[in-house]
């Protein structure tokens, strides 16, 4: 689990880079969407005091760490194929988000890639899943810096202008809390439901089982 507070204060500028790229790059988007990462780093580049980061140096490196995210979440899907989606932390992550990046794709075409920037998880596996479908590299390429651009420099902007209401500065420490709150509960629940199912399955096994003949 990460602190949103506690690593931007702690690594700053390359917190926000490793974790952006990792999110799509290592497909750790499950534990920490980087939605609520960017909009705590555009609040605090409006607080003097709690800046990392010029605005505009946030607007410009956040797209291009997301980008090389999805290059290589990209390139793991092409080089691996299908069995890439056999690995333990997509099964951490459960089918149904795989399959719900596979509908998006089955319905709109190659502008999931963009589309996908803006819902957690299934921004996550959507690089892998158009690797294994051998995607043309440069539609690629070209959807995903779109939607990086969108995605990190918008969501960033937002956290800034808003950052600049002085209510939002003068409790900002609460607004951050509610932004780690925000993710912190979707993940405790995905836990809870994983652990029942892996519960209830050995359960089922256990009664199918009768015993040496």
């Amino acid at each position: 689990m990460f602190d949103v507070d506690s690593l931007l204060t702690t690594f700053g500028l390359v917190g926000v880079l490793a974790v952006i790229f990792m999110e799509t790059g290592i497909l750790i988007g499950f534990i920490f969407p980087g939605d609520t990462l960017l909009f705590t780093a555009g609040i605090m580049s409006a607080s003097a005091d709690r800046e990392i980061a010029p605005l505009w140096m946030l607007m410009v490196l956040i797209p291009v760490a997301a980008a090389l995210g999805d290059q290589l979440g990209y390139l793991i899907g092409r080089r691996y194929g299908p069995p890439a989606l056999q690995s333990r932390v997509l099964n951490w992550i459960g089918p149904e988000a795989v399959a719900k990046t596979e509908a998006f794709f089955d319905r709109y075409g190659p502008v999931t890639v963009m589309f996908a920037r803006f819902i957690a998880v299934v921004r996550t596996v959507t690089p892998l899943v158009a690797g294994i479908a051998k995607m043309k590299h440069s539609v690629f390429t070209l959807w995903s810096v779109l939607g990086c651009i969108i995605w990190g420099a918008g969501i960033t902007l937002l956290g800034y202008l808003l950052g600049g209401i002085p209510l939002i500065q003068k409790y900002l420490d609460v607004f951050i809390l509610l932004g780690v709150a925000s993710v912190l509960i979707p993940v405790i629940i995905k836990i809870v439901r994983l652990r029942l199912a892996a519960r209830m399955h050995r359960g089922t096994v256990d009664e199918s089982y009768d015993g040496p003949a």
